[in-house]
This record gives structure tokens, sequence and C-alpha cells, in this order.
């Protein structure tokens, strides 16, 4: 075996043991009460805030015209989309205590709600897949900032001195 395969060999080896000895880690994560969970809320209503203003600027300066700021936009919206249903889930979760979740084996979790309101426990399960929004709103940033790399920086017009 050469170097190379012994290297390869290793970083497999090691993959893999890091990999079956992993904890479950959960879409939504929680936060210690209370400090923890306003700082955090807080947060959310922030990056709301600056991914709305990041919006208000790029349209006022008429940058969304080029592929490459319509991309980062679009992430941006994502971004407000993804933050309020988290924001959502948080709240859910602890601080209105509305939803209790029981895991009945590895695999499998009962979602219960207060007074039985079904529609409330189904509302909080697509809530908490909230993946399918921060994703997509990473991928759209990417797309933007790549595009802006290899786009050619546009002209600016010369001032001419008198």
């Amino acid at each position: 075996m050469t170097n190379k395969h012994h290297i390869s060999l290793i970083t497999a080896i090691t993959t893999l043991l890091l990999l079956a000895g992993a904890a479950p880690s959960w879409a939504t994560q929680t936060h210690g009460e209370p400090e923890g969970l306003y700082v955090h809320q807080l947060a959310h209503l922030f990056f709301i805030f600056s991914m709305g203003l990041l919006i208000y600027w790029l349209r006022q300066r008429r940058l969304v015209r080029q592929k490459a700021w319509r991309y980062i936009q679009y992430g941006a919206m994502l971004f407000i989309v993804w933050n309020i249903n988290t924001f959502g889930v948080h709240f859910l979760d602890e601080q209105v205590h509305l939803i209790q979740i029981n895991q009945l084996d590895t695999w499998h979790l009962r979602i219960d709600t207060a007074q039985g309101q079904k529609y409330l426990g189904m509302i909080y399960y697509l809530a908490k897949l909230d993946h399918l929004l921060c994703v997509p709103a990473l991928l759209c940033l990417y797309l933007g900032l790549r595009r802006l790399h290899h786009e050619p920086a546009p002209r600016s017009k010369e001032v001419s001195s008198s």
C-alpha cells in the first residue's frame, strides 16, 4: 500500500468512527430558559430586519437587474420566511408549551397538543421541516455570490475633471 492509500484508509476509518458515535441532532434546537431563548428570539427578529433591509437596498439601487443580485435577493426572502418559521417553532416549543414531543422508540415520535388540537400538531410538524427553507436560501446566496465572483465588474463612469 502506498502512503496515499494509508491516508485514505485512516480518513475513512476516522470518519466512520465519528459517525458511529454521533448523537441525534434535531433541526430546531432548544435553548436555556429564559435568557437564552429571549436572546435567540431577538436574534431571529434582527436577522429578519437585516434581510428586509438588504432587499430594500438591492431594489433601491436597482441591483436586482443583475442575475447575481437577484439570487441574493431570493436568498434573503427565503431567510426571512425561514426566520419567521423558526421563531414560531421556538415559540410553540419553549414559550407557550402547547406541544409535547414523546419519543416512542428510536425512529418514532408522537406529537401531542394541548386540548387535542390536531391541526396544531400538523402545523408544528411542517414547521419543523425548516431545512426546506434554509437550504434553498443558502443555495440562492451561494449562486448569487458565485455569479458575482465570475462576472466582470460593471464599468463605472469616469468623472472628467474641469
